[in-house]
């Protein structure tokens, strides 16, 4: 077929056709191109036409474009940051008020269809509810700031669990754990069980309170959680503590002499009973061996 009926069938320029380019190969300049993204990698070709420019050569910004994706010098994403992932199970702490803490995220919506969040933060010993936080938006800062409100009302806890949750392994909340000397334990991955003290807890909210309750504003939201947490602490029959509060378990253990003594900001346990009497293990027995 000739190139004219050939042209005439697909509807082509003949001209566009016999069309060969006259641009220049550019080697020197894919070649500087390509040291530059050498030296800078994780430089796109925007920053490279700057320096490209800075060397005193005249070049648009797309025909850099251009040059770059020819050349395949796209940088490469990074994958994901690594979450940080501890023991297996939280290591053990003395069975007294204020040892370890459980933070974890419940969600809900407003009757406008408005997401919130609620950071809820318990006591593993007592399962007194310390504070629920409502809000559209919680970040790493905000649940330092929570915290270190919460550490100056009751003292300084050993231990404090969480998954790993952007918010909670934020850089914002891994130096505040430095700096307050806390131990910051996080579960495995997929393991929810190992926070099971504030998952059994966001399970009652979410059962007893937000599947029950249409929220119309935040501030509503913010009052009705709160009366809940009230009524949680100090009427809600608690069946881990043998069907007493919360409040009441943590007033029981005051009264039996458990209770930790508040010393520079922190909990120093009690002795629990005096100390064994010495025995005399030279005495005969009364029976005798054989």
């Amino acid at each position: 077929m000739s190139e004219r009926r050939a042209c005439m069938v697909v509807g082509a320029d003949r001209k566009s056709m016999r069309y060969r380019s006259c641009r220049a190969d550019d080697g020197d300049l894919r070649s500087r191109l390509r040291e530059l993204a050498q030296q800078r990698r994780r430089f796109c070709y925007r920053r490279l036409h700057i320096l490209l420019c800075r060397d005193g050569i005249t070049i648009n910004r797309k025909k850099t474009q251009r040059l770059y994706r020819e050349e395949e010098l796209t940088v490469r994403r990074r994958r994901g940051r690594r979450r940080a992932v501890g023991a297996r199970a939280p290591a053990p702490v003395l069975a007294l008020p204020n040892q370890r803490w459980s933070l974890d995220f419940v969600h809900d919506q407003l009757a406008t269809g408005r997401r919130f969040r609620v950071l809820n933060i318990v006591d593993d010993i007592t399962r007194e509810c310390l504070r629920a936080v409502v809000d559209t938006s919680i970040s790493g800062r905000r649940v330092v700031r929570e915290l270190t409100e919460l550490v100056a009302e009751r003292g300084t806890p050993k231990m404090i669990v969480s998954d790993n949750g952007t918010e909670l392994t934020s850089n914002a909340v891994l130096s505040w754990s430095g700096e307050a000397k806390i131990e910051w334990h996080y579960i495995a991955p997929g393991r929810p069980m190992q926070n099971g003290y504030v998952e059994s807890f966001n399970g009652r909210m979410r059962d007893e309170l937000l599947n029950e309750t249409l929220f119309l504003t935040l501030g509503q939201a913010r009052d009705i959680v709160a009366g809940w947490v009230e009524d949680y602490n100090t009427e809600r029959p608690h069946s881990s503590l043998g069907y007493a509060t919360p409040a009441a378990f943590a007033a029981g253990l005051a009264l039996q002499g458990a209770a930790p003594l508040r010393v520079a900001g922190s909990y120093a346990p009690q002795p629990l009973a005096p100390p064994a009497q010495p025995r005399d293990n030279n005495t005969r027995s009364l029976v005798p061996a054989g």
